[in-house]
């Protein structure tokens, strides 16, 4: 049986770009769901596995002054990058820690919000960390998660190459114990993690040819190559050749993609601990 709790994308050149677009090309939505859940000033805050930048800048633009963010992450070099960029836009109430998510020693019940993106999908054992972002949040406080589902991801025209590198794609995390389609069923894993009024917001988004994010699938796959080589997915020759080709296809000016459809679910810690059951 494949092991959990194995993040198989590499820090590789380019890495901190990917990850950074891809939270510009959802940053509205995440904007939408703190405006729904009410993040205000005085609030404090914590992204979990919050990578370079997460949602840390719409978070202390909420919080405030008066309010606090504390970003955690296991990758120094991320937290670098994340405190280099707050810095250079004069966040001064951001806080930077070196941690693990899923047991980060922080102060329990000591958060109004906790927020978790794309960890428990791609690093898994989703119940520890769903468990763990209970327990930090403050009775009365909110837990939020956003998790993809990878089914959604598509081009149109359909070409055979994006088929196979969508497949390679899924099956490596599915190699590791991890699950890409995690969206499906997030709803309920919170719900049953005991809070409150939990909220489901889903969303997809698209793009264009000319869009930096048209190349997200082949970038994503290039962050995971060794594992899908290590797997023995797909052959090196093959895998390459799928690149070109799916590259060749987002660049025509005909071609449009859909991303994972991401899932957004929020609820409230009950403000009576003992009526939690993690």
């Amino acid at each position: 049986m494949p092991s959990t709790g194995n993040y198989p994308i590499e820090r590789r050149e380019g890495e901190i770009e990917r990850l950074r677009m891809q939270a510009a090309a959802i940053e509205f939505d995440a904007g939408v769901m703190l405006e729904r859940i009410g993040v205000s000033s005085g609030w404090r805050c914590l992204d979990l596995g919050c990578g370079p930048g997460g949602i840390l800048e719409l978070l202390s633009v909420r919080a405030g002054p008066t309010g606090q963010v504390i970003a955690l992450d296991a990758d120094p070099v991320f937290l670098e990058h994340a405190r280099v960029l707050a810095r250079d836009r004069g966040r001064g109430n951001m806080k930077f820690v070196q941690g693990d998510a899923y047991n980060t020693g922080l102060p329990r019940g000591s958060f109004d919000f906790v927020h978790v993106r794309f960890v428990a999908s791609t690093v898994g054992r989703h119940q520890d960390l769903i468990g763990e972002a209970v327990a930090l949040a403050c009775p009365g406080g909110i837990v939020a998660l956003q998790e993809p589902d990878i089914s959604t991801l598509k081009c149109y025209p359909p070409h055979a190459a994006w088929d196979r590198l969508t497949q390679v794609l899924e099956q490596v995390f599915v190699s590791v114990g991890n699950d890409v389609r995690l969206a499906q069923h997030l709803y309920q894993l919170v719900r049953r993690a005991g809070l409150e009024n939990v909220q489901y917001r889903p969303f997809l988004v698209g793009f264009r040819s000319d869009d930096r994010m048209a190349d997200y699938l082949p970038a994503t796959v290039e962050s995971v190559r060794r594992t899908i080589l290590r797997q023995d997915l797909i052959d090196e020759e093959e895998l390459n050749a799928a690149l070109a080709a799916c590259r060749r296809h987002l660049a025509d000016p005909d071609t449009v993609s859909t991303y994972v459809t991401v899932a957004q679910v929020w609820g409230r810690r009950p403000r009576l601990s003992t009526a939690l059951n993690p």
